[in-house]
């Protein structure tokens, strides 16, 4: 059979498909991997979507936590109300062997300040340690020493691995059910949302931010901590480390 004409092509195409009645000199033909091209397209596709949807359940759930608690956040001791204890969230001295950590300077002098303005007498510094390397509560009880706050008015907690851990313990282990807790600025909004969720009257105190630079490690990876906040209480209903038996926090000036 010979060619059409040039120019002319029985062809249907964009319509159902891609039909051609009889070769046609010069015709595109349909490639034999469309279909591999196609699939790779709806992977993607799929892929962009969920990816949509779990950049938006991020912003949804550290929507939630911020909005929630901004009202209770202060950064002014002369602002806050008193609570007769302030819980310390616990970080490490030390970023490196010769590299001071700036976060846990920021939130021992503002556990100082916070004592000294008299709106806290008493301080629970929660950490976690390896005795054999390093205690976070043990660093943090020296600098609260060195900046003037006596040794009866510190309690240690060695437990605080987490900050779920650190904020449910204060409850159920120390017997607290007012306190303000002190940590950075980016901290402590879920830190207070976790307490809510223990039925904990609590504020928060925070220091002097630290600058940027020294700080967007750990406040991109709070953007995904408050996520797993969300999850730890209303999802996973993820357990704290419970495993001694409850000690009261005795605070000086206070009566029984």
């Amino acid at each position: 059979m010979e060619n059409p004409p040039s120019g002319v092509c029985y062809t249907t195409r964009r319509i159902v498909g891609l039909f051609q009645i009889g070769p046609c000199a010069g015709a595109e033909t349909m490639p034999r991997n469309s279909h591999q091209r196609s699939f790779f397209f709806r992977v993607f596709r799929f892929g962009f979507r969920f990816a949509a949807l779990v950049a938006l359940a991020v912003l949804a759930c550290n929507a939630w936590v911020i909005l929630s608690t901004l009202s209770r956040i202060y950064s002014d001791a002369d602002a806050i109300d008193f609570r007769p204890v302030g819980l310390v969230l616990g970080t490490s001295k030390k970023v490196a062997p010769n590299v001071p950590n700036p976060h846990f300077d920021t939130r021992l002098e503002a556990a100082a300040a916070l004592f000294k303005a008299g709106k806290v007498r008493h301080l629970l510094v929660s950490g976690h340690e390896e005795p054999q390397y390093y205690s976070e509560p043990r660093d943090m009880k020296e600098r609260l020493l060195s900046l003037g706050v006596p040794a009866n008015a510190i309690t240690e907690d060695a437990s605080g691995a987490r900050t779920l851990d650190s904020v449910v313990r204060a409850k159920r282990i120390f017997g607290l059910d007012q306190l303000t807790i002190i940590s950075d600025d980016f901290h402590v909004a879920r830190a207070l949302f976790l307490a809510r969720s223990e039925g904990l009257d609590a504020l928060a105190f925070t220091g002097k931010p630290v600058a940027l630079h020294d700080s967007k490690r750990a406040r991109g990876r709070e953007y995904l901590a408050r996520v797993k906040a969300v999850l730890d209480i209303y999802v996973l209903h993820t357990a704290p480390v419970l495993a001694e038996e409850p000690r009261k926090i005795l605070v000086q000036g206070l009566s029984e």
